[in-house]
Formats: C-alpha cells, structure tokens, sequence
C-alpha cells in the first residue's frame, strides 16, 4: 500500500507506531537509532502494519518541544530510507510547517498532527499539497492538557471543534476528502471523558470523514486497570476492538502482530470467514 486512499477504507488500516524520540511515553529511545528504526519498520510491515506513524517529538503529558531543526534531523533521514528499502505508506507525526513540508518532499503519505492543523503556516502547507492529513482533537497543548480538562458536553463540544476545522481547511482548498479525524484519547480528557469517547465514538462518523483512535497502551488503560505500561497488551487489543466495533477506521498502535490477530477477528465478525 503505497498511497493511502480515504474514500475506500473498506476494512480497518493498522497504523504502528515509530517513536524515533528519547523520550516518548511508551518506548522512548528504543528506536531512536536509524538501524533500529529500520528495523522496527521491516518487524511491523512483516506483521501486518498498513501504515507506519513515525514521530519525532514526544506528545506525553508535560513533554518538553524539540526545536524544528532537531526534529528534521530525527524524521527525515528515516522517512527516507523507509520509503526508498520499503515502499510503504508512511505517515508523519509532526505539527510544525516546516517538518511537514519536508517530510511531504520526503514521500510521506499521510500528515498526523496532534495540534489540529493550528500551528503557524500549517494549513499552507497541507493546502500546497495533495496529502490527506489527520487532524486530532486536543484541550490545550501537552504541557498542560491533563490540567483538569473539562467540556460542557464532551462529544458535542469534540464534533463542534471538527466542524469548524473541516470548514476553515474547506475554505483553504483542503477538501474535505482528505481529512481523517482523530477524538485524542488522553489529550485533555479525564479518565471517564475516555472511556466516554470509547462509548460513543460511532457519532463522529456523522462527520463523514474516516476515523483514526490511539489507545494503545495509554493511562486510560494502565489507571483504569493499575497496571504499568509493559502490562497493557490485554487492555490496549480489547480497547482497540472495542472501537473497531464503535467505526473507527484506523488504529494507532504499538503491538501490530496482536492487533492485527484482533482486526482479523473483528473482519471475520462483521464481514465473513474468507476462504471457509
């Protein structure tokens, strides 16, 4: 799959994670180094990823910014070898202009931004390009998000804000076939707002954009259970399928081999049992 094609996503896409940051939540560091950053693209492809995210600044509560140049020096050189040894779709996880127009010079497929497209000359850049973008819902910044976040009506106010976004990139020539939109599990919400979102998450497909959910191995699963990050797998698959049956479209995920067994699962529910 080298392009990815919004208006056909007829069975759900798994997205793997490549963290190529010390310091994010999950795997910090484990793959910041380029040969293992490689090597951790060619163990999720072989597993079954669609897409591969790769990110270079950590979006954990509290996470410090990393300067633009360092970023680029962090994303580029890997979004470069992946895309020449392996050919996959390969997304961007970034929400500075200038990170995103190289990695677009780059051959990423598809932009992941956190930020919701807000960023300073952002929305120019997405516009002087053809690639689909990810605009995710975020209460604040991930400095301070987790800082008592509340809403007057949790799904409405979330709908309300991706309204208006597929609206002001409509009017910037970013149509709206090209936006995926993503709630944020963990990104402003409290523990009962998540499992909320989880509930009701089949309401953004009124939006009639695809769907894009990161559960994976997050704080709503380890509080809810008291379990530390390493002890997540159950949690973070049943909360992944859980919000395959809920429309999500897309999973972000860390584990790919055991996600995929469950989206498999999933397929076989709702679709049928191919070559019975």
């Amino acid at each position: 799959m080298n392009k990815i094609n919004l208006q056909n996503i007829s069975r759900p896409l798994v997205m793997g994670i490549l963290n190529v940051t010390p310091d994010s939540f999950s795997d910090g560091g484990r793959f910041a180094n380029f040969d293992m950053a490689l090597q951790q693209t060619e163990l999720m492809l072989q597993q079954g990823a669609d897409i591969i995210d790769i990110g270079g600044e950590s979006t954990r509560p509290g996470a410090p910014e990393v300067p633009v140049e360092q970023e680029l020096d962090r994303v580029i050189p890997v979004i470069e070898a992946i895309k020449s040894r392996f050919g996959c779709a390969v997304s961007l996880d970034t929400s500075k202009a200038q990170v995103m127009q190289a990695g677009i010079t780059a051959g990423v497929d598809l932009i992941n931004d956190v930020c919701g497209l807000e960023g300073e000359g952002v929305l120019k850049v997405i516009a002087d390009s053809d690639v689909p973008v990810c605009i995710m819902h975020m209460q604040g910044s991930p400095r301070t998000m987790q800082k008592n976040p509340q809403y007057s009506n949790l799904v409405n106010d979330i709908m309300a804000y991706f309204s208006e976004r597929i609206d002001h990139c409509d009017t910037l020539g970013i149509d709206k076939s090209r936006i995926i939109i993503d709630p944020g599990f963990g990104f402003g919400k409290t523990l009962k707002h998540n499992y909320q979102l989880l509930a009701e998450l089949e309401k953004f497909k009124q939006l009639e954009c695809p769907v894009l959910v990161g559960l994976s191995r997050k704080s709503m699963i380890g509080n809810l259970l008291e379990l530390d990050i390493d002890k997540r797998l159950a949690g973070s698959i049943a909360a992944a399928t859980l919000a395959l049956n809920n429309g999500a479209d897309i999973v972000r995920v860390h584990d790919v081999e055991e996600t995929k067994h469950a989206v498999r699962i999933f397929n076989a529910m709702k679709y049928g049992v191919e070559n019975e």
